[in-house]
C-alpha cells in the first residue's frame, strides 16, 4: 500500500473504522459468521458481531475481507533488538561480558523502525514481548511493545525479567561460572537471594541503607511478584530446576522454550506454570537441549490445560527472528488445531504478559487492534490484507 493510501485511510478514522468479516474470531467467545468490528475515532473496539446487528456511521471508513482476528502477539522475539543484517552495528540482543544484567532494559535497545520489526508486523504481529536473547542466567528486562514505527511504541507494563538454564548459559559464559547447568542454576540462586537481602537493607534508614542498585531493584520486583520470571529452558531437568528455583523464592515463572516441556506436563499443570512454545520449527537435528523438540508439544500442553503461547524465539543464525505465524500454524497442524492456535497467537500470550485488557480479543472496550486476512490465516498463500493498532492502519497489502 502508499504511504498516501495508507494516510489517507488514517485521516478518515476520525469517523470511525467499520470491518466486515465472512467469519470474525473474536477469541473471546466464539466464531460470527458474517461478522462486523467497529472501531470508534478514539481506536477503541465499540461494536463486536453480526452485521446485521449494527449500523456503522454513514461516514465511517469501511473495509471487508475473509477473516478478521485480533492482532498476533509474538510471546518472546528479539525483533527490533536484531537487525537482519547480523553486523555488529544491528545486533544489540545480548550482552556477554557479565552472566548476571537484570538491571538490562531491552526498552534502551529496541528499535522500532528495524526492518524485521516492519517485516512481521505485515504479517499480522502487533504485539510483542521484545526480550534479550536467552544466554545471560540471570538476564534483563522485557519490554511489551507494540510493532508499529513510533516513539510510544512500549505499552505501560510491568514486562518480564529473562533467566535462561540449560545449554545457551554453558556456552555464552563456560568462563565465568555457569561452565555447567549447576553453574547456572547456581547463580541464579546466588543472585536472588542477593536481591532478598539487598531489598531488606533498602529498608533500613541511614548508614546502614543500602545503596541504589538497579539489577536488585528489578529482581525486587520479582521476588514479590510484580514482574514475571520467564525461565528458558528446554530439558526436561532444565524445566524442572526453573520449576524448583520458582518454588523456594516464590517466583511467579513462566517456562520459555520447552522443548521437553511435553515431558513434564504434570509437573507444569500441578505448579500452573503456562509455557512459551517455540521456536516450533527450530533446528533439532544436533545434539542438544533441544533434539527431542515435537510439533506436537503445544498440543499437548493445552490438551492438558496449561496455558500456551507461541514464540519465535531466537536462534543464532540469520536473520535470526521467525514468524511465528508460521511457527503457530505448524503447532495448529500438530494437535493445537485452528482456534487453539490462533489463542496462542493473541488471547493466551496477552494473558501471560498481563495486557489482556487491551488486546488479545475482539471485545467491546479493547483497543482495535486486529488483521483482516484474505483467507485462511494459518495457510501459508493467505495475506494480511489490512493491519490496525489501536485504530490505526499500519499495513495493508494482499500481496
Amino acid at each position: 500500500m502508499s504511504v498516501l493510501s495508507l494516510l489517507t485511510v488514517g485521516a478518515a478514522l476520525a469517523q470511525g473504522l467499520a470491518v466486515h468479516g465472512e467469519v470474525v474470531y473474536p477469541v473471546s467467545g466464539p466464531p460470527i459468521a458474517d461478522g462486523l468490528v467497529f472501531v470508534d475515532d478514539a481506536g477503541r473496539i465499540a461494536y463486536v458481531g453480526p452485521a446485521d446487528g449494527y449500523e456503522p456511521p454513514a461516514e465511517a471508513v469501511r473495509h471487508e475481507g475473509a477473516v478478521v482476528t485480533p492482532g498476533l502477539i509474538d510471546a518472546w522475539t528479539t525483533a527490533g533488538l536484531t537487525g537482519p543484517l547480523n553486523h555488529r552495528a544491528d545486533q544489540d540482543h545480548a550482552e556477554r561480558n557479565d552472566p548476571v544484567g537484570p538491571q538490562l532494559r531491552a526498552l534502551d535497545g529496541y528499535h522500532p523502525a528495524d526492518p524485521l520489526v516492519g517485516w512481521i508486523r505485515q504479517l499480522g504481529v502487533t504485539t510483542a514481548l521484545a526480550a534479550p536473547s536467552p544466554g545471560q542466567p540471570v538476564g534483563g528486562q522485557g519490554v511489551v511493545v507494540h510493532t508499529w514505527d513510533r516513539a510510544d511504541f512500549a505499552l505501560d507494563v510491568v514486562a518480564p525479567q529473562i533467566f535462561t538454564l540449560g545449554d545457551g548459559a554453558k556456552s555464552r559464559f563456560s568462563d565465568e561460572g555457569a561452565a555447567s547447568r549447576m553453574g547456572a542454576a547456581a547463580t541464579i540462586r546466588q543472585t536472588l537471594a542477593e536481591a532478598q537481602e539487598y531489598a531488606e537493607r533498602r529498608a533500613l534508614r541511614g548508614a546502614e541503607r543500602a545503596s541504589v542498585d538497579l539489577g536488585m531493584d528489578a529482581l525486587g520486583e520479582v521476588l514479590v511478584g510484580e514482574r514475571r520470571a520467564v525461565f528458558h529452558a528446554h530439558r526436561a531437568d532444565d524445566i524442572r530446576t526453573a520449576l524448583r528455583i520458582g518454588e523456594e523464592f516464590g517466583l511467579d515463572v513462566v517456562i520459555a522454550g520447552g522443548a521437553e516441556a511435553w515431558l513434564v506436563v504434570d509437573e507444569l499443570v500441578a505448579a500452573e506454570v503456562p509455557v512459551l512454545v517455540g521456536p516450533v520449527m527450530a533446528r533439532s537435528w544436533r545434539a542438544g537441549d533441544q533434539r527431542n523438540s515435537n510439533f506436537e508439544t503445544a498440543g499437548l500442553l493445552a490438551q492438558a490445560g496449561v496455558p500456551v503461547g507461541i514464540m519465535s524465539g531466537y536462534e543464532g543464525y540469520v536473520p535470526k527472528v521467525r514468524v511465528v505465524l508460521w511457527e503457530a500454524a505448524i503447532a495448529g497442524a500438530n494437535g493445537l488445531g485452528f482456534e487453539g492456535a490462533l489463542r496462542a497467537l493473541t488471547l493466551a500470550p496477552a494473558e501471560i504478559l498481563g495486557v489482556d485488557d487491551r488486546v488479545g480479543s475482539l471485545e467491546p472496550g479493547k483497543e482495535g487492534t486486529f488483521v483482516v486476512w484474505d483467507g485462511d490465516p494459518f495457510e501459508y498463500a493467505s495475506h494480511a490484507c489490512l493491519v490496525v493498532i489501536a485504530g490505526e492502519p499500519v499495513s495493508q497489502s494482499c500481496h
